[in-house]
This record gives structure tokens, C-alpha cells and sequence, in this order.
């Protein structure tokens, strides 16, 4: 039981690895918190996780809203006494095209979801942590945002995925002392519901360039969530993780 009565708060909750992870870590003995924009699946969750003994609590709202990030911790305080953790995950890929062709509201939207919601989730949920005194922090970030793993098209994503990246070593160095780790999780191609389940030529183009020959699933990004979120990585904070099949490698 990796994460043993640990509040950890997920964002992207509702689907693909969000989902993943909720079942996982609740699996792990963690109490969670759900959130995303869709109440429903939300709420479906929260109910699959309850009736398998696990515990879930659900809020949904716009991670781009301060509120609802603060709002988040409020509920885990309330539920579950604090918070532990937190594996902020909500994220989009936006208008794929040339940066002379990009409109400035794909800009300043894929920017708001995937960076400036980093930032508001921190910011709300590092003083819950510091209260504890201690608590783990996880990004999702890309290894198309690091480690020339630049993608045509992707301008705007690349950015805030790699803002992502500095985000999480700025706050590792000044909070490490208080206990707080922060890192971020670089996944490669992954099957969720954003990545294209319904075109199988596009999941085949896209597995042909990992190494690995294939996409991971949403479980396995999430066992590696699990294991910055957990003891065993407690000497680690401001590590940019690669978890892609081997794609930084071969883009070297």
C-alpha cells in the first residue's frame, strides 16, 4: 500500500491516465480527489472507486480558474484532513500548425490549460503541504517539451510543457527544505481519449516512433505517477522523468 492514507489530489481525473491513476493509488491505499471538467465521469468514478472500498471525493471545474484550484484543497482538507500529494495532470495538445499560421487564442489557451494551471495548482496546494510537513507534487509534462524532442506543429504545447518542466525545478529548490518535492512526469505517446483511439493509422504512426514500437497505456504512466507520489522516491525533486518508450533517445 504505496500510498496508505495519503490525500492526493488528480487533476485530468475524468479519463485516459487521470482516470488511470485514481483507480491506481486509491488501489494503493490513498484517498483521492477528483477533478476535472466533466461531473458525470466524475462522478462515475468516485462511485467505481467507493464500491471497491477505496475512497474518492469529486469536484468538478476549470483548472484554469484559481478558485477551483483552491477549492480542491479545501475539499481534501475537509474529507480527508489535509493533503499529501497532488498529481496535476489536466493538459491539451491544441491547434496542431506553424507558428505563422497559429491563432493567438490557441496560444493563450493551450498556455492557461497545461502551464498557468500548474502554477495555480501549486500555489494552492503547497501551503496545505507545508503544513503537513511534507508532501509530492507531480506535473505532467512531454518529452516533446525536453531533450530535442520538438515536434513540427506544436509550438504552443512544446512551450508549456517545457515551462512546466522549469516550473517544477523552481519549486523543488525552494521548497525542498520544507519536505515539499516537486517533479514532472514526461510521458510519450499514450492511449487516452485525446490521443486518437479512433484512428487506428494515426496510434500505428505514432507507436512506429518509440523505440518500443508501440504507446503505453494509461496504467503505465500512471505506475510511474505512483512512484513519485510515493516514499520511494523521497530523495527525488526537480527531476524532469522520462517515461516515453525511448523516444528522447532515439531524437538525440
Amino acid at each position: 500500500m504505496e500510498l496508505k492514507n495519503k490525500a492526493i489530489i488528480i487533476t485530468g481525473a475524468s479519463s485516459g491516465i487521470g482516470a488511470a491513476a485514481a483507480q491506481l493509488f486509491a488501489s494503493e491505499g490513498a484517498n483521492v480527489v477528483l477533478g476535472a471538467r466533466r461531473s458525470a465521469a466524475l462522478e462515475a468514478l468516485a462511485k467505481t472507486i467507493n464500491q471497491a472500498n477505496g475512497k474518492a471525493v469529486f469536484l468538478a471545474g476549470d483548472v484554469k480558474d484559481e478558485g477551483y484550484a483552491a477549492a480542491l484543497v479545501e475539499l481534501a482538507k475537509n474529507e480527508f484532513g489535509g493533503v499529501d500529494g497532488a498529481f496535476n495532470n489536466a493538459g491539451i495538445v491544441g491547434e496542431m500548425q506553424p507558428v505563422p499560421e497559429m491563432s493567438l487564442g490557441n496560444w493563450l489557451d493551450v498556455i492557461s490549460v497545461n502551464l498557468t494551471s500548474a502554477f495555480l495548482a501549486a500555489k494552492a496546494q503547497i501551503p496545505a503541504m507545508q503544513a503537513r510537513g511534507k508532501g509530492s507534487i507531480v506535473f505532467t509534462s512531454s518529452f516533446v517539451g525536453f531533450s530535442n524532442g520538438g515536434m513540427p506543429g506544436m509550438g504552443a504545447y512544446a512551450a508549456s510543457k517545457a515551462g512546466m518542466i522549469g516550473l517544477a525545478q523552481s519549486l523543488a529548490s525552494e521548497h525542498a527544505a520544507e519536505g515539499v518535492r516537486v517533479n514532472a512526469l514526461l510521458p510519450g505517446g499514450t492511449i487516452t481519449p485525446s490521443g486518437g483511439e479512433g484512428n487506428p493509422a494515426a496510434l500505428d504512426f505514432i507507436a512506429s516512433l518509440h523505440p518500443m514500437k508501440r504507446m503505453a497505456t494509461p496504467n503505465e504512466i500512471a505506475q510511474a505517477a505512483l512512484f513519485l507520489l510515493s516514499d520511494r522516491s523521497s530523495f527525488m525533486t526537480g527531476s524532469p522523468m522520462i517515461v516515453d518508450g525511448g523516444m528522447s533517445v532515439r531524437l538525440r
